[in-house]
C-alpha cells in the first residue's frame, strides 16, 4: 500500500507525543517517532502504531544538539523516500526561577524547543514543498501565556515556547502562498502517563486542578485530538493559529 503521508513526531516516547502517534497511526500513515533517550517507551509506542497498520521508523537523539534535527529528516527520507508532516513536540519544563535559573539552562530550553523547531523545518523544507499534504504543527505550552506567582512560572520554558510560536507564525506567513499550513497547539496542564517523574505532589496537582475553570487536568489524548485535526486535510485552510487546549486556563 502506498502511504498517503509520512509524519515525524518528536518526543513520542510518552505523554502528548505518544498520544499523537497513537492517534494518527493507521494504514496510509507512516511514522518517524523520536525520543531523546526513552528507548523503552518509544519502542512500546512504535509497536502499538505498527499493530494499528503503520510502518514505523524510530530514532533517539538530543534535539539540543544541532545535528539531531537533520538526522531525523534524513531518517524519514532514507526509510520512506519523503517527509510530509512534522509534529514538533519534544521539550521539557524547567521550573527554575530567576536567581536559580542560569544562562546555560535558558539556552538549553531555547535550543531544545525553539531551536529544534527551526532546525527541523529548515532541514525539511524541500520535502515539505514537494508534498501535497505538508502540514506542520508545533506543540507549545500555557507557560508562554500564563504568568502568576501561584506555580505557573517557568521562565526558560515560557521564553522557549514563545519563541517557537513566533517562529511557527512567521513560517505560516511565509508558506501560506504555497498552501502549507503551520499551526500551534497550546496545551494546559496535562496528566502525566503512568508513574513517570512529576515535579509536584498529588496535593500540588489537586491545587492546580482547582485553578482550571474546567476543574481537571487535560488527558494527553485530548491534546492529540487537536493535533490530529490540524494535520488533517480538512484543516488545510487554518494557518498561523494558536489553538489553546487548556480547560479555560487562559481565559481572561
Amino acid at each position: 500500500m502506498v502511504a498517503e503521508r509520512v509524519v515525524l513526531v518528536t518526543g513520542a516516547g510518552s505523554g502528548i507525543g505518544a498520544a499523537v502517534a497513537r492517534r494518527v497511526a493507521g494504514p496510509g500513515t507512516r511514522l518517524v517517532l523520536h525520543s531523546g533517550r526513552n528507548r523503552e517507551g518509544l519502542e512500546a509506542v512504535a509497536a502499538g502504531a505498527r499493530a494499528d497498520g503503520s510502518d514505523v521508523e524510530t530514532a533517539l537523539g538530543d534535539l539540543a544538539e544541532e545535528v539531531t534535527a537533520g538526522r531525523l529528516v534524513e531518517a524519514a527520507v532514507g526509510r520512506f523516500g519523503r517527509l510530509d508532516q512534522i509534529v514538533s513536540n519534544a521539550g521539557f519544563a524547567d521550573r527554575r526561577l530567576f536567581g536559580d535559573l542560569d544562562e546555560a539552562g535558558l539556552k538549553r530550553s531555547e535550543s531544545t524547543i525553539a531551536g529544534a523547531f527551526f532546525r527541523l523545518v529548515s532541514a525539511a523544507l524541500p520535502q515539505l514543498r514537494a508534498s501535497d499534504w505538508a502540514w506542520v504543527v508545533a506543540v507549545s505550552s500555557f507557560a508562554a501565556h500564563v504568568f502568576d506567582a501561584k506555580g505557573n512560572l517557568f521562565p526558560a520554558s515560557a521564553a522557549a515556547k514563545a519563541a517557537m510560536e513566533a517562529l511557527a507564525r512567521s513560517l505560516a506567513a511565509q508558506l501560506a502562498p504555497e498552501g502549507i499550513p503551520v499551526n500551534c497547539v497550546v496545551p494546559g496542564y496535562t496528566r502525566k502517563e503512568g508513574a513517570g517523574h512529576s515535579a509536584l505532589s498529588a496535593e500540588g496537582w489537586r491545587r492546580i486542578a482547582e485553578r482550571i475553570p474546567m476543574g481537571r487536568l487535560a488527558e494527553p489524548a485530548e491534546i492529540a485530538h487537536a493535533v490530529a485535526f490540524l494535520l488533517g486535510r480538512e484543516a488545510g485552510y487554518i494557518t498561523g493559529q494558536l489553538i489553546h487546549v487548556d480547560g479555560g486556563l487562559t481565559l481572561p
